[in-house]
């Protein structure tokens, strides 16, 4: 199988648009919600997603932060090398509705670590999850997307996705084994 192209830089685009009217239809002014990009891969799609918000609703309440769960990632001691990165969040998420955002939806592992580091700046009330893909079929924990841009029915366990951030041109990829 070769490299095929899933989401190009206008469906990139006009999912993000989507996704902020959807943060909207469902949390109004956003003043209870605090949008959190996941380290490393999330943090692109989480700056997007507010530059559009502040496009499409400025004067909104959103907080925003950006979270690392290298330290609470249950891979951390098998020899792969996390390199931590800063979280970026000065405020309490305690009652707030946090919609914890990342680039691919894949075991639900590193949404697990997500949320136990969330837990570390206090209890929200709600916690929702937004990915660019969703990769179905491969969940290892009970572990869903509230918001989706597409869905990739890729069971092989050779396949991968890559998420490419340009500035001029953001792609998804849906590669072979990386063998």
């Amino acid at each position: 199988m070769e490299a095929k192209i899933l989401i190009n830089n206008q469906q990139t685009e006009l999912i993000i648009r989507r996704f902020v009217l959807q943060l909207i239809e469902h949390h109004g002014n956003l003043e209870n919600c605090a949008i959190i990009g996941l380290q490393p891969r999330g943090v692109s799609l989480s700056r997007q997603l507010m530059d559009k918000l502040n496009e499409l609703k400025p004067g909104h309440q959103a907080k925003y932060g950006e979270l690392d769960n290298t330290f609470f990632r249950d891979d951390i001691r098998r020899g792969e090398i996390h390199l931590p990165r800063p979280s970026k969040i000065d405020f309490s998420t305690e009652n707030l509705n946090i919609v914890l955002v990342d680039d691919v939806l894949f075991t639900g592992r590193t949404i697990r670590a997500g949320i136990d580091a969330l837990m570390n700046f206090g209890r929200p009330a709600r916690v929702e999850l937004m990915v660019l893909v969703d990769r179905r079929y491969n969940r290892e924990l009970p572990i869903a997307a509230d918001y989706h841009g597409v869905v990739v029915d890729s069971r092989s366990t050779g396949e991968y996705v890559k998420v490419e951030w340009n500035p001029n041109n953001n792609q998804t990829w849906l590669l072979p084994n990386k063998g």
